[in-house]
């Protein structure tokens, strides 16, 4: 029987020829990720884990990320109980506050491959579709068990084919494809599914793909994908992952899927996620003009340098309105050491950005960042709920780093080709 890719891999990880949607399989994952609210899950299984121990020392993968530096007493504790977890198990990939987002990591630091197979008690676990990986989103009860036991049970999902054909235009960026598609289908409009990206992607790079991938919880898919090619391997090769390390998994040509939709990347143009949910996508004439007091570029959906590099080519030499924020957050150590290196930072500074330390905090109203009643922030950032940047009686509004940039200029939503075709 052909199959698709979410089929291939957990037929592969649940030991079976073929599997079928809708079956169910027991799988052993190649890693866990959590992050601080590691603390929580640990404390749901303590006499376990007194007992018997970790299932294994490589399968868990924890980042400090989400409150960074410690806001609270509260929270420095919770970061104390998971340093000393860390100790006393001997955790081999653990990452404490200032190296960057969780997701970011498990990306660079080679703990996500092509064909291997992740979970995460975080909803945006999918992003690891980016490099050709299964990984998805479970609960902290899931994780709690997966620690103990190094298995877990997952539906095979159905599969949508997304063929993407042409090419971005200038000034339009992968942030408004994802925008746009889960504009188009909803948010609901892939629930429990396998997203694999097909078509014209091979000028999409991984920094695209991540950001593509990051956001496909927001239209309810199970885990997004873009296959192993070129792109995928160069960049491991980068990163110091010889192709001998994994072995990528690709959909059967005569796959059945369950749905199929096309877009053609050349009819896209910059878009706006409007409050206070990310489907509510509109074409950014419709909401130019909207004034905003705050800015946010970075998190795991696009933090990355090539982010924080569009955002310098708009800004250099210029200064943001004088009622705007910008806030400027590195998805990683790294991505804030090679943007400092290279001027990029110098230029986001002195064209009013604050520098935030490299973490989630302002994102999900965490740490930092916090919106007053009536403010509205315009962010790149990955959902727009109400009172998800701290303040429900605030709006957020999701775009593009080059969107973002632009509009940090004037203080009002701004298409950004207007400001690139100066």
């Amino acid at each position: 029987m052909d199959m698709t890719f979410a089929e291939k891999i957990l037929a592969k990880y649940s030991d079976l020829k073929e599997v079928a949607p809708g079956q169910i399989v027991t799988v052993h994952p190649d890693h866990l990720l959590t992050h601080d609210n590691t603390a929580a899950i640990i404390q749901k299984i303590k006499p376990e884990l007194n007992k018997y121990g970790i299932y294994s020392k490589t399968l868990p993968i924890i980042v400090l990320d989400h409150v960074i530096p410690a806001s609270s007493e509260k929270t420095a504790n919770n970061h104390k109980i998971i340093r000393e977890f860390v100790k006393n198990n001997e955790i081999k990939n653990f990452f404490d506050i200032g190296f960057g987002i969780c997701h970011q990591l498990v990306i660079e630091k080679g703990l996500a491959l092509p064909g291997k197979l992740l979970l995460g008690s975080d909803s945006h676990t999918c992003s690891y579709g980016a490099i050709g990986a299964f990984s998805s989103g479970i609960d902290r009860t899931e994780a709690a068990s997966l620690l103990l036991t190094g298995e877990t049970w997952l539906k095979v999902p159905n599969s949508i084919k997304m063929v993407l054909t042409g090419k971005l235009n200038p000034g339009v960026y992968s942030k408004d494809v994802i925008l746009h598609i889960i504009g188009d289908i909803s948010a609901s409009g892939a629930n429990y599914c396998s997203v694999e990206f097909h078509g014209d992607v091979r000028n999409f790079s991984i920094d695209d793909r991540f950001t593509i991938a990051n956001m496909g919880i927001e239209m309810g898919a199970k885990n997004t994908l873009f296959f192993c090619d070129n792109v995928t391997k160069e960049y491991l090769n980068l990163i110091g992952i010889p192709d001998s390390s994994y072995s990528p998994i690709d959909a059967d040509k005569d796959a059945k899927y369950y749905k199929e939709f096309k877009y053609n990347l050349t009819e896209i143009s910059p878009v706006v996620a409007c409050p206070h949910t990310v489907d509510n996508v509109k074409p950014i004439a419709e909401v130019s003009d909207i004034e905003i007091q705050q800015c946010l570029i970075g998190t795991c959906t696009n933090g990355r340098l090539s982010d924080l590099k569009v955002a310098a080519d708009i800004l250099k030499g210029k200064t943001i309105n004088s009622g705007v924020r910008l806030l400027i957050l590195p998805a990683s150590k790294d991505i804030f050491e090679k943007a400092l290196n290279s001027g990029i930072i110098e230029i986001l500074v002195k064209a009013g950005g604050v520098l935030l330390p490299p973490g989630c905090g302002p994102c999900l109203g965490a740490h930092q960042g916090a919106l007053a009643p009536a403010e509205r922030c315009l962010s790149t950032a990955n959902r727009n709920f109400k009172g998800r940047m701290g303040c429900k009686e605030a709006e957020i509004y999701l775009a593009s780093p080059a969107t973002v940039a632009a509009s940090a200029l004037y203080g009002k939503i701004t298409d950004p080709r207007a400001v690139i075709n100066k």
